[in-house]
């Protein structure tokens, strides 16, 4: 019994210093609060039977961003949390029908990182992606809105590097997501809701995805600078979005110039901590 406790006792001197220094060093989170603004194209033939003209508009984006190392493979796995909402108002090109849309967007994504030089960050992993949204096409007809819905499995990747001009630090991103394989909501051409969901009529509305009917991507192209005690991202998003499936084809594209603030901050029992040291997911 003696020993029993002896050998505990030196485990935890070893385990001692060891959480200490995790403890000095904790993991913080990057948070970014992001605001855009840019043109969609929109096409749907379940809204527009027999025709494939494009609907063009603008529109604004809010995304949250969250970065953070965990403790996966010796802290070399960072975790990402996406959350988007867009809304937007496009129209015909001879502007006489407009169609009214809102999609809202989550990501969570795993990435291995790389280290090449001391400013050079790469990122590879993949990511869980869902997502649920309207169509409403104003002009009458038996089907005014068409409702988009699908979880995927995404492919990502990223690259990251600081470097100063003239002192000034700055920190540039790229990042794309293609998914590769899930499942979508699609009624079948010519089928209207009520046949779904009233009438029982669901056979085939759930579809396998994969490139064969979905080619989808998402680009991002952002900075990082400091303005005082502030630091701030700009960037582009650039989202390609196309469905096949169903009788149906229909398209999303947007390019998006958005803007917002970055905190870096450490959560410590529900509170928020900026003092470092710290491990930067950037």
């Amino acid at each position: 019994m003696i020993r029993l406790w002896f050998l505990i006792g030196f485990f935890c001197l070893l385990l001692g210093p060891l959480q200490a220094q995790e403890e000095e060093t904790p993991a913080s989170v990057n948070a970014a609060t992001l605001v855009g603004v840019g043109g969609y194209n929109l096409m749907d033939t379940y809204l527009t039977p027999g025709s494939r003209i494009p609907y063009k508009g603008w529109g604004v984006r809010v995304m949250d961003e969250r970065m953070k190392l965990t403790r996966l493979l010796s802290g070399r796995i960072s975790r990402q949390q996406i959350v988007s909402a867009d809304f937007f108002v496009t129209r015909n090109g001879a502007g006489t029908t407009r169609a009214l849309s809102g999609f809202l967007d989550y990501t969570l994504g795993y990435h291995y990182r790389f280290k090449p030089s001391p400013d050079l960050r790469l990122l590879a992993g993949a990511s869980a992606h869902a997502m649920l949204g309207f169509i409403y096409g104003t002009r009458s007809s038996n089907n005014p809105a068409s409702a988009k819905a699908d979880v995927d499995l995404n492919v990502s990747a990223m690259a990251l590097y600081h470097l100063k001009i003239k002192d000034y630090p700055l920190t540039l991103r790229y990042q794309f997501e293609v998914p590769f394989l899930g499942f979508l909501f699609s009624p079948h051409y010519g089928q209207s809701y009520y046949e779904i969901f009233d009438q029982g009529n669901a056979s085939g509305i759930i579809r396998f995805s994969s490139l064969h009917n979905k080619q989808a991507m998402k680009n991002y192209l952002m900075v990082d600078f400091p303005v005082g005690r502030f630091t701030f991202r700009a960037g582009y998003l650039n989202s390609l979005y196309y469905l096949d499936v169903n009788g149906i084809q229909s398209h999303i594209f947007s390019h998006s110039f958005i803007i917002g603030v970055v905190k870096e901050f450490i959560s410590v029992g529900g509170k928020k901590k900026h003092t470092p040291p710290y491990r930067g997911a950037y």
